[in-house]
């Protein structure tokens, strides 16, 4: 089997993660994406996370790879019906994460946050008043280097990718979800691959768990036009045939909405549904604000 992946450190430890639960032999090809290439704008100047695996979604579709890995928070919305994700991982600690200059043992409350992300920035903004946002881009290896170059006062990272990296050290706080929710699907690897190919060869992969949790948080961001570029948090933990999940959605004014909804379950498309659900219990507090204005 040929498996597609980004050709960045985290990517291919991330590929090589799913390899080793495949019972044959495999052969992991790695590229470049443009979201790669293109490091002096923000994602929302360019086109967005579908960026990271356009190349990646060729590849599959001419026949040059079988598979294809990604972190599923990069994966768009809306995917081909042909090559839909197959299988779901465990999920790594889905939260986010602050890192510090090396050396550094203390945040400076006046300082400088390297941040991409408009859904962090908003949550960092609430909870520290003073703190100033700067953008960075690059892999994190990239982003460390900036910050201990002094570009930056601090960083917020996904504990995941610095997990399966093996700098876990390197993080000096992790957020509660009260404090910051994670883009949607954050900590889980999607396998994306042909409908009707391979499904024995992931079978063993998928992780039932993930993929409840992650349909609804698809769901929700799908409902609330996840194509855009508003900032959107959300959380979903299943446990004992229960789903619970956590949302945050911020309106123009920096206006954050947060909501939540826990309810039993019994299959994929309750997941679906409840996702549905949350996001219009929201869109209604937002038309409610609007009308108040």
């Amino acid at each position: 089997m040929k498996i597609g992946s980004r050709e960045s450190r985290l990517a291919v430890i991330q590929a090589n993660e799913i390899i080793s639960m495949i019972n044959e032999p495999c052969e992991l090809v790695t590229m470049k994406t443009t979201g790669d290439i293109i490091l002096d704008r923000t994602l929302d100047k360019v086109g967005g996370k579908g960026l990271f695996v356009k190349e990646l979604d060729k590849a599959l579709i001419n026949g040059e790879v079988d598979i294809t890995v990604h972190s599923l928070k990069d994966v768009p919305m809306e995917i081909s019906s042909e090559y839909p994700i197959i299988a779901f991982s465990k999920r790594e600690d889905a939260r986010d994460v602050l890192v510090l200059p090396n050396g550094k043992t203390e945040f400076d409350l006046n300082g400088v946050i390297g941040c991409s992300s408009l859904r962090r920035k908003v949550q960092l903004k609430k909870l520290f008043k003073n703190v100033k946002i700067k953008p960075i881009r690059g892999n994190i290896q990239t982003r460390l280097e900036k910050l201990d170059s002094g570009e930056y006062d601090a960083l917020v990272l996904a504990a995941a990718g610095l997990h399966r990296l093996g700098l876990t050290e390197r993080i000096h706080k992790y957020f509660s979800f009260e404090e910051i929710l994670p883009a949607a699907g954050q900590g889980i690897l999607a396998v994306q691959g042909k409908a009707s190919k391979f499904l024995d060869v992931v079978s063993s992969i998928n992780d039932e768990n993930s993929m409840i949790c992650a349909t609804a948080e698809r769901a929700f961001i799908n409902k609330l036009n996840g194509g855009c570029f508003a900032p959107i948090g959300v959380h979903a933990i299943y446990k004992n045939n229960v789903l619970k999940i956590n949302a945050m959605y911020c309106a123009n004014d920096d206006i954050l909405f947060y909501d939540f909804i826990e309810k039993k379950i019994y299959d994929i498309s309750n997941a679906n549904r409840i996702g549905v659900e949350l996001a219009n219990k929201i869109m209604e507090k937002v038309r409610i604000w609007q009308m108040e204005k």
